[in-house]
């Protein structure tokens, strides 16, 4: 490229070595980020009551439904800037990075002062149980405060992915991680501040993670310059980003929103059920960190070789990204079908809750192989500029399977949770079957293509061709 001609290249070298150097960190990353999610939940625990914890626990839900629509949005950036990588258009990805930067931080400030004036109506919604109302209204203002700072963060991280760089934005969360976890410990186990002190923390943890991924981006070679007059509104710029990054973010969301519903369901059949499906949800988060990785690395291949115009090299990344996410998933599969005890069984004594998150936990687990495959698919038409079918697939299967699913089986079934544990499998091997259809389609429409123009060659050719 001025390109990528580095080790960030994903173009060159091998496919499934390029597929593992890159979700490795993203993994990593993924980890650190659950991990100090849980650390705030822990350290309340040790020190406040169960209001505490509720409302750190409601506003962190609210927060991450928040943080996934806005990682959607910049999924755009990381797909645009990959794409113009691969090509090798400097210029182009020097425009890219400043029109969204632009974009987003104004869009962040305008989202901070509409979510503070709506912070008690986002409490009510959430069913928020009247003593821990206050402290949860106290914990979303603050981290309100500090949407910008995780805009800027995941504007930096998604350069950097698509670039090819997937450590860096590894190595911010880690800084977030260490500051938050430090934090909590003063401001909640020493002054006592409760949710607002673990909100704090986190706050003051995004703001020096977002400080650490601007020093980098300033001094990071990428191949490409970014320009002050880059910082503009290049509409056609900003029309490829949206076209990517808005179906995801809506896709996210709704996905994110059906969790709440599945869990309104549960709270619906009394506190075991609701205690059982908590802790597998939580479970089945860290097990799919995993496919999660593999979407964002097949994501940046596909999107830096099909940039460079090497479609093979991107449909050999989901060939690869499939052979792993379903060797994984039947390992975690088989393993909850014999010992779901032995994770259910770290965040709970109580007999009734073990019991029934293991019969939970044995059917939801077959979502490990067919979310995996639908999240492949999604990497890869994501990086395709196609991210549209990913939230078609998505939301069939939430309003076609998932929820009526969970719901029948509440009625149906209100003695054991084994069958509402499969609402999520059967709604993730429906959008299997609609992405596999997708990618058929288009290879049979390619392959059509081919023939054509191998047919105007021949036909050339036997005319003695042009004279």
């Amino acid at each position: 490229m001025e390109g990528t001609g580095n080790k960030n290249d994903l173009t060159r070298g091998g496919v499934f070595q390029a597929l593992i150097r890159y979700a490795m960190p993203y993994l990593f990353a993924c980890f650190m980020q659950t991990f100090y999610g849980m650390v705030d939940l822990f350290v309340v625990g040790l020190y406040h009551e169960a209001e505490t914890i509720t409302a750190v626990s409601v506003g962190s839900q609210v927060m991450h439904m928040l943080t996934v629509i806005i990682v959607g949005f910049a999924m755009g950036i990381t797909v645009q800037v990959g794409r113009a990588a691969g090509a090798g258009q400097s210029r182009r990805a020097g425009r890219i990075v400043g029109a969204a930067a632009l974009v987003f931080m104004i869009f962040s400030l305008g989202l901070t002062v509409a979510l503070l004036a709506c912070d008690q109506g986002i409490v009510g919604l959430m069913q928020t149980p009247a003593e821990a109302a206050g402290q949860t209204a106290r914990y979303l203002r603050i981290c309100f405060l500090g949407i910008p700072f995780i805009t800027s963060y995941n504007v930096i991280s998604s350069i950097f992915r698509g670039a090819g760089d997937s450590r860096r934005p590894m190595y911010f969360v880690v800084i977030a991680c260490g500051v938050n976890v430090a934090l909590d410990f003063l401001f909640v186990g020493g002054f006592r501040m409760g949710a607002s002190g673990a909100a704090l923390a986190t706050v003051c943890g995004q703001a020096v993670s977002s400080l650490a991924a601007l020093w980098y981006l300033r001094r990071t070679p990428f191949g490409f310059r970014i320009l002050r007059d880059d910082f503009r509104f290049h509409r056609e710029v900003l029309a490829g980003v949206l076209k990517v990054g808005t179906p995801i973010a809506m896709q996210d969301g709704l996905i994110q929103i059906s969790f709440i519903i599945i869990t309104m369901i549960a709270n619906g059949r009394g506190l075991v059920v609701a205690a059982s499906v908590g802790i597998v949800e939580k479970l089945i988060g860290f097990l799919f960190l995993v496919p999660s990785a593999f979407l964002s690395a097949i994501s940046a291949v596909t999107a830096q070789n099909m940039g460079a115009e090497k479609p093979e090299r991107a449909r050999r990344s989901l060939r690869y990204g499939l052979m792993i996410v379903v060797a994984w998933g039947a390992v975690c599969c088989a393993y909850h079908q014999f010992f779901p005890q032995t994770l259910v069984g770290l965040f709970t004594s109580d007999h009734a809750v073990l019991a029934a998150g293991c019969a939970y936990m044995r059917s939801y687990s077959w979502d490990c192989i067919f979310a995996g495959i639908h999240f492949c698919f999604s990497g890869y038409f994501c990086g395709d500029q196609k991210s549209g079918l990913s939230f078609v697939h998505n939301l069939a299967s939430i309003l076609l399977v998932r929820i009526p699913g969970a719901y029948l089986a509440s009625i149906y079934f209100p003695n054991n949770l084994y069958p509402m544990g499969w609402a999520a499998p059967l709604g993730s091997l429906l959008s299997v079957f609609i992405c596999a259809a997708c990618y058929i389609a288009a290879g049979r429409k390619r392959d059509g293509a081919k023939g054509m123009d191998a047919s105007f060659l021949d036909k050339s050719g036997s005319s003695g061709g042009p004279h």
